[in-house]
């Protein structure tokens, strides 16, 4: 019954949010401060745009659309994480590839939004699409952000298995490849808990006002609620020196501050079974570090010594608190006759830093395009 409460609740924010959108623009320093902070919390973050020139739509699957960011140069296939926030989140990613590169990224659909006619979406269909795409692509040379580093190293691994075209390249970003290594709080959550647990609280029923009524997802606003809890005073912050920049009258300021919560206000459902499988596999059997990993369908066994044409890079962040510091270099130790092996830790860089901002374009950014260059054949 979750998810209607929250329904109700959402449609009883309305009308607030509307009247302190329209208050926000008060002259009266204190009113305005007041309405525009009362009007944050209380209004809708829809899915943002990418807003990038070119954007087309080149493949489609009921869960995800795979877009083409045309641009000069080999082919990249960014693997945007599945994981509560919209594709979007690499938009500072994709911007700064195609800089260089032909960018293609994953559009995941919200769950929510996906009759349940066409079934459920679990981890191994989320390896078995990025096998799909890699290959309609014909071999790109693939970066995968965050969560997407375990589906896209078994997808390789799964190409090179079955003698099919595996990626030029594969980079690995801040990612849980074996999540027992340097645990964060998300590895331990899992850990301290049986599957069970997650299931009887974490995954509820979509309503009857959506597209995928009666699906049983993981809910957007459930995971919204565990990025904040993380760091609740970190938050608390920011949105106190918005109040005081809508006070003083600095738009500039306040309208940073929009920028970024309006793209981490902005999240989807994901599907229940890739959650649990998510949950089950990666945190709390460690299948593709331990080599236990099948897909359920075939019976295939996920092997990355089995990739032999694929080059390997993991970036990892010094201060990452989401994907522990060593979590990604494990993918290295697994790939044993890889042709190619690099690991790059960006010092003083938390999580979102490894993908988006100065330190991604600037430092980091450089290591990827090198990578890339000296891996084309």
């Amino acid at each position: 019954m979750l998810y209607p409460f929250h329904e109700l609740g959402r449609l009883s924010f309305d009308a607030i949010s509307r009247f302190t959108e329209a208050m926000s623009a008060t002259q009266l320093p204190w009113l305005r401060a007041n309405a525009a902070l009362l009007h944050r919390i209380t209004k809708p973050y829809p899915k943002p745009a990418f807003g990038l020139a070119g954007e087309r739509v080149v493949s489609t699957h009921p869960f995800c659309r795979l877009l083409h960011f045309p641009g000069q140069g080999p082919a990249v296939l960014v693997c945007a994480p599945l994981s509560g926030h919209h594709a979007t989140l690499v938009r500072d990613t994709v911007a700064t590839l195609r800089a260089d590169h032909d960018v293609y990224v994953t559009d995941w659909t919200d769950a929510r939004d996906v009759p349940l006619a066409h079934g459920t979406f679990s981890l191994d269909d989320y390896a078995e699409l990025l096998v799909r795409f890699i290959t309609e692509l014909d071999r790109p040379h693939v970066v995968a952000v965050c969560q997407p580093t375990v589906p896209a190293l078994a997808a390789t691994a799964l190409l090179a298995s079955r003698g099919l075209p595996a990626p030029r390249s594969l980079v690995l970003m801040g990612g849980p490849i074996d999540a027992r290594v340097n645990p964060t709080v998300v590895c331990k959550l899992a850990t301290d808990h049986p599957l069970a647990w997650f299931e009887r609280s974490m995954i509820h029923t979509v309503p009857s006002s959506y597209a995928g009524a009666g699906r049983r997802v993981y809910p957007g606003f459930l995971q919204l609620t565990a990025f904040v809890m993380m760091h609740p005073d970190r938050h608390a912050q920011a949105y106190a020196a918005y109040w005081m920049n809508r006070l003083r009258g600095d738009a500039a300021a306040a309208e940073t501050h929009e920028r970024f919560y309006d793209e981490y206000n902005a999240v989807l459902d994901m599907d229940g079974a890739y959650y649990l499988d998510t949950v089950r596999s990666v945190f709390q059997e460690f299948a593709l570090a331990r080599g236990t990993w099948r897909i359920t369908d075939t019976h295939e066994l996920v092997e990355p010594s089995a990739i032999t044409q694929t080059p390997v890079f993991a970036i990892e962040g010094e201060l990452d608190d989401i994907s522990g510091l060593g979590q990604t270099a494990a993918a290295l130790a697994l790939c044993t006759r890889a042709p190619a092996k690099r690991h790059h830790v960006a010092q003083g860089t938390g999580h979102y830093g490894l993908f988006s901002g100065s330190r991604w374009r600037d430092s980091i950014y450089p290591e990827v395009r090198a990578f890339i260059a000296a891996s084309v054949a």
